[in-house]
């Protein structure tokens, strides 16, 4: 991390918030006291809000004091000191326009009443986890050309909820680096990770250009492979969600290099919804098996293999829920969906996995539960033609969708927006795929693969 930054001299104003012990910081310092850089001078401000760790923070950052040095321990919020900076009220404290910024900062969610989210808010600053609030104060309070390296979750990359920290940081400054590490299990042993962690640098006010990729498998660093790509790869100019992508190879998928693969959902005449059904709020209607009176519950568990399983009688979840005024409104008719489980385990070889109901399974049953960990492609809350559902669960099965939608989406969940916002074949195709899996009976996932890519090149 104390390498991404490019050589600089004159004086240095370094933030480091959520200094911990100040390991970052110091291996600046290391490299500044090697010849790293050529400033005359580093003045220090390490903000930790754990005063039992000052004291080991002051001697991790005292071994480099010199009289070009000057280091301030800060045991205050962070959040709450930088949001009044940058607020800049009458009774703010202000805090230097910082040319340098090395950033681990923590992990956690913050609450919309919180008073976090207020302070932030003031300073014009809307979001959800404390890593982006870090991030967004260090770009606001970072000078003109000021560099920041932060070590961050890849959650931020999609989604609507950090919408507008991506339109924030965006507008202030300029990304130059993204490092990916490919492996959440062996960068982060130490902890339960269940999403990717990337590096980045970005900076204030800087002008736009390439963006650099690096990935390795982990945090020895080394297998580093390096690309470079035009930052249009990275944010597409067209949407307006402001994702940002971090290709793993310097060639494009086969998604992006189609022409045929850009149609919406909405083109398409097709909804994506979230399974209605939280089971913990209909617990009393759950049923372990069917029985008169009773319809259908499918859960993640009940796709296996592309197709329906249904009921399991060795399960710990319910196989059906009562049909009664009460959960009526949660239900959907009988008929062929796709369904995508919104949740994968830890290194699943594929993060999008694709299922079609099969409705005969369930005989006359009129009505389906569909249980909040899956994801439903339906027509206006009705089944969709069975070519059309096949041809689509089909599609989203190849490795070029997994590939592609791995470089927006970092962690283990497959959201209903992220499929919203995906480019899909034209429906005739989908339905031709989808008519050519019915003839064939079940083809074999190479041959998916080649059918998909003639009928999309």
């Amino acid at each position: 991390m104390a390498d991404l930054f490019p050589p600089a001299n004159g004086i240095c104003r370094l933030l480091d918030a959520g200094a911990g012990i100040g390991s970052l910081a110091a291996a600046f310092l290391e490299r500044w006291v090697s010849g790293g850089f050529g400033f005359q001078r580093v003045e220090v401000d390490a903000f930790e809000v754990d005063d039992s760790l000052h004291r080991q923070l002051a001697k991790t950052l005292g071994d480099y004091k010199n009289d070009a040095l000057s280091i301030a321990i800060h045991g205050e919020d962070f959040i709450h000191a930088a949001s009044d900076a940058v607020f800049n009220g009458w009774f703010s404290k202000t805090l230097p326009r910082y040319t340098h910024a090395i950033l681990n900062p923590p992990y956690r969610k913050i609450g919309s009443n919180s008073a976090h989210r207020l302070a932030l808010r003031r300073a014009g600053i809307e979001t959800v986890n404390m890593y982006s609030a870090f991030v967004a104060l260090a770009v606001a309070q970072a000078a003109p050309g000021g560099q920041i390296v932060a070590i961050i979750p890849r959650s931020f990359c999609n989604g609507p909820y950090y919408r507008p920290f991506r339109e924030f940081v965006l507008e202030r400054a300029s990304i130059h680096h993204i490092h990916l590490f490919g492996s959440r299990s062996k960068a982060f042993k130490d902890d339960d990770v269940l999403q990717e962690n990337i590096i980045i640098r970005l900076e204030r006010n800087g002008q736009q250009g390439p963006v650099t990729i690096t990935t390795s498998t982990d945090g020895s660093f080394s297998d580093l492979t390096t690309c470079e790509h035009p930052f249009e790869r990275i944010v597409l100019p067209c949407d307006h969600e402001r994702f940002v992508h971090v290709p793993a190879t310097s060639e494009q998928s086969i998604i992006e290099q189609s022409k045929a693969i850009h149609y919406t959902l909405t083109d398409l005449g097709i909804k994506v919804s979230t399974g209605p059904v939280v089971d913990f709020r209909l617990k009393k209607y759950l049923r372990d098996m069917p029985r008169p009176g009773t319809v259908p519950l499918l859960y993640p568990g009940h796709f296996t293999g592309g197709t329906t399983k249904w009921p399991i009688e060795e399960t710990r979840k319910p196989n059906a829920i009562e049909l009664n005024t009460e959960t009526e409104k949660w239900l959907y008719p009988n008929g062929f969906y796709c369904v995508v489980r919104r949740f994968s385990a830890k290194e699943e070889k594929r993060r999008v996995m694709a299922s079609v109901v099969e409705p005969a399974l369930f005989g006359s049953l009129p009505l389906l539960g569909f249980e909040n960990h899956l994801n439903l492609f339906h027509e206006n809350r009705r089944g969709l033609p069975e070519a059309l559902a096949r041809g689509m669960a089909a599609f989203l099965n190849t490795t070029a969708v997994d590939e592609h939608f791995r470089c927006f989406n970092g962690h283990t969940q497959v959201n209903a927006t992220d499929l919203r916002l995906m480019k899909y074949p034209s429906r005739q195709i989908l339905i031709q795929l989808g008519e050519w899996i019915m003839r064939q009976g079940v083809p074999s996932q190479g041959q998916v693969e080649a059918k998909v890519g003639a009928l999309t090149a």
